[in-house]
């Protein structure tokens, strides 16, 4: 019997009108069909993203009361089907083989979807039933390795200074909940995690909240992470961050995305199209302020052939939204993102226009309802008076999303280049905890 190609695999379960769609990532989701649409043609469309979003052919495995498929989608939304079903006419060469029981390829887990448990397909590695002879089968011993765990906190005051004498002393809470979120924003996740920063009103923070939380994740995780400036009109992250090597934005990219994603090319070459952060890690993919918005406009196309580049290149990316929530790759940005992060001032304006979009989004699909019902806001006092309306506007989004933060008045945050280094301890502490909490969905 000849070896069978396998591919990534993505799993969805039909039930009636509806499907659970689990991404490579593991993450699990409601699929939503568009109007009239059968449900069947949603999880296909679903799918098409997923193969879209990582540059790659990916076997999607349906079950549920419509029988058990497979089928093998490429990232421009070509089907070809891989086992015979009911639904299936053709059928592609090697059926035989993806189907053979003695290769053990999947079995049943039970994930949890919004509180109800839905049986999903998952590979099992180390499966021993290609072994028929028990007795070859090794005995159970005990281990001579202790697990390695990180509970040490580092202390830092007087407690450090106690601590570098010799003397034990126990962290305080702070260092307790500061050392806790970084356990969570250093996570190292299997695939590219996707994270946009969204407000329709300009001047609120956005590309503030960009730059800090891809600080945050680059200098606890340990880098490859990307700070998408996703705007049409003067996107300025590229004025508050340093400028790399090359004087290169987007534009510069999307005619060689193609390029970057052939196997020959080398995982240093998106140097040339990015701006290196040297003391918070983290790059930068430039829009073009100088330019008006008709010349630097990108459709949903090229959205998803750089979103396929930034994939390849980054496990983390950020987006710095632009304030037009009707362009093509605004939509996108929304379609692709795991986590929403809403930041405002600590006045009635802006907080109004978050809140606004937040409906708009609870009222747009079921996915970006559930994006809206898990995104985090961030309230920033912009001045060093005004901590009570602070407060205000936080209490006001609380129980609305899944997390609201404050972040305190800091000088280095009003103007000038935004350097993680440059805040002070208690910003650092605030943002800390802001990245914690949008982690924590990702």
């Amino acid at each position: 019997m000849s070896i069978a190609t396998h591919h990534p695999r993505t799993y969805a379960t039909v039930t009636g009108p509806h499907a659970t769609f689990v991404t490579l990532d593991g993450h699990a989701e409601s699929v939503t069909p568009a109007g009239d649409e059968d449900i069947r043609h949603a999880v296909v469309r679903r799918a098409t993203d997923e193969a879209r979003r990582t540059g790659t052919l990916i076997e999607l495995v349906t079950s549920g009361d419509r029988g058990e498929h497979h089928l093998l989608i490429d990232p421009a939304g070509a089907t070809t089907p891989l086992t015979r079903g009911s639904d299936v006419d053709e059928v592609a060469p090697g059926e035989d083989e993806l189907d053979d029981p003695e290769l053990g390829l999947v079995d049943d887990v039970a994930i949890s979807v919004r509180g109800e448990e839905v049986r999903v397909p998952t590979p099992q590695p180390g499966d021993r039933r290609a072994s028929s002879n028990p007795a070859a089968e090794s005995p159970t011993r005990p281990t001579f390795l202790t697990p390695t765990t990180d509970a040490t906190t580092p202390a830092t005051g007087w407690r450090g200074f106690l601590s570098g004498l010799g003397l034990t002393v126990k962290p305080s809470a702070v260092e307790q909940r500061r050392a806790a979120d970084r356990a969570v924003v250093s996570r190292q996740w299997a695939g590219c995690r996707t994270l946009a920063v969204v407000n329709g009103k300009g001047g609120v923070g956005k590309t503030m909240t960009t730059a800090m939380l891809a600080a945050v994740y680059a200098r606890e995780g340990g880098g490859n992470v990307l700070a998408w400036d996703n705007n049409d009109t003067r996107g300025t992250l590229g004025w508050r961050t340093e400028q790399g090597t090359y004087d290169t934005t987007l534009r510069d990219l999307l005619p060689v995305a193609k390029y970057l994603l052939a196997p020959e090319a080398g995982v240093s070459e998106i140097a040339r199209f990015v701006h290196h952060q040297p003391a918070d890690r983290y790059d930068v993919l430039r829009s073009n302020p100088e330019l008006l918005a008709t010349d630097q406009r990108i459709g949903a196309a090229d959205f998803d052939l750089l979103m396929q580049v930034a994939a390849r290149f980054y496990r983390l990316v950020i987006f710095d939204s632009g304030n037009d929530e009707s362009a093509e790759r605004w939509l996108r940005m929304i379609d692709s993102s795991y986590q929403l992060v809403l930041p405002t001032l600590a006045n009635a304006e802006s907080a109004e226009s978050a809140a606004l979009l937040l409906d708009a989004l609870r009222g747009r699909d079921e996915r970006s309802a559930a994006l809206a019902a898990q995104a985090v806001v961030i309230v920033t006092q912009a001045e060093p008076t005004g901590s009570a309306e602070a407060r205000r506007i936080a209490d006001g989004f609380t129980g609305h999303v899944r997390a609201v933060h404050t972040i305190p008045f800091d000088p280095a945050l009003k103007a000038g280049p935004l350097r993680f280094d440059n805040l002070r301890p208690r910003t650092h502490d605030a943002w800390l905890a802001v990245a914690a909490s949008a982690a924590e969905a990702l």
